[in-house]
């Protein structure tokens, strides 16, 4: 377990947590380490609208991770410590992508802003994958898998009528299915074992998303490093740490 200071809370957040879940030969999985985020994690009681947040989170922290690990983040690279709910709310606002009384609400938000938060934090690109219908996935199971083998970061999900956002740290092109991180779970204590078996950490189907309704992924582009720098066999260790 890592300990990380988010917001103004200490609290502890498991790294890595898709971790011995079974797994395929052909799976293509996020490479690196990231730290789970979910409702209620820093001692604010988001449950019902701050999913998209708690995936952003997640991502911010693999991308930070990433810097770290890079020679270039003593370079160009922003490395900033993993916003609060209230500042990624005031970051969109300074961008002119919400009002001002967005700050301190609890509206949600989606793969869109994740995009512009990302872009904000760390100058990272993302692409947004647009799919009509979740009934046509499969046309881009294809595209997320190289994704994860050639970039390896870990992907946002948000739909339609399915407006739970998800993190998605894998592909599988075999039995089709998508490696779902869920930023729902809710408690002072978990474990590794706890949020698999509830099934906050699963291999979802494919046909398990809603048939007739839209989904974005938010897909950030950052420049792979050597393997050899990202191991993600430890769930103990996650290299992240706040000054």
């Amino acid at each position: 377990m890592s300990r990380e200071k988010v917001g103004e809370e200490d609290c502890e957040l498991l790294a890595n947590v898709h971790t011995c879940l079974p797994s395929q030969p052909l799976d293509s999985l996020c490479r690196g380490h990231y730290l789970y985020y979910h409702y209620g994690c820093d001692g604010i009681d988001d449950r019902g609208w701050g999913c998209g947040y708690r995936t952003l989170q997640t991502i911010c922290s693999w991308v930070r991770h990433h810097n770290l690990s890079s020679a270039a983040a003593s370079g160009s690279h922003q490395n900033s410590p993993v916003a609060s709910i209230v500042q990624i709310q005031e970051a969109l606002v300074e961008m002119g992508d919400k009002p001002t009384s967005f700050v301190h609400s609890r509206q949600w938000i989606g793969s869109f802003e994740v995009c512009l938060a990302l872009d904000h934090f760390y100058d990272v690109p993302c692409k947004i994958l647009h799919i009509d219908k979740g009934v046509n996935i499969s046309q881009f199971m294809p595209e997320l898998c190289e994704h994860f083998r050639t970039v390896g970061s870990p992907v946002m999900m948000g739909g339609e009528s399915d407006n739970s956002s998800k993190g998605i740290m894998g592909a599988r092109m075999n039995d089709p299915a998508l490696l779902v991180v869920d930023p729902h779970y809710f408690g002072e204590r978990h474990t590794l074992e706890v949020l698999q078996s509830s099934g906050y950490v699963r291999w979802m189907p494919i046909g398990e998303l809603h048939s007739n309704t839209f989904y974005n992924m938010c897909l950030p582009k950052v420049p792979w490093l050597d393997s050899a720098n990202f191991q993600t066999s430890s769930l103990t260790k996650c290299m992240l740490s706040e000054h």
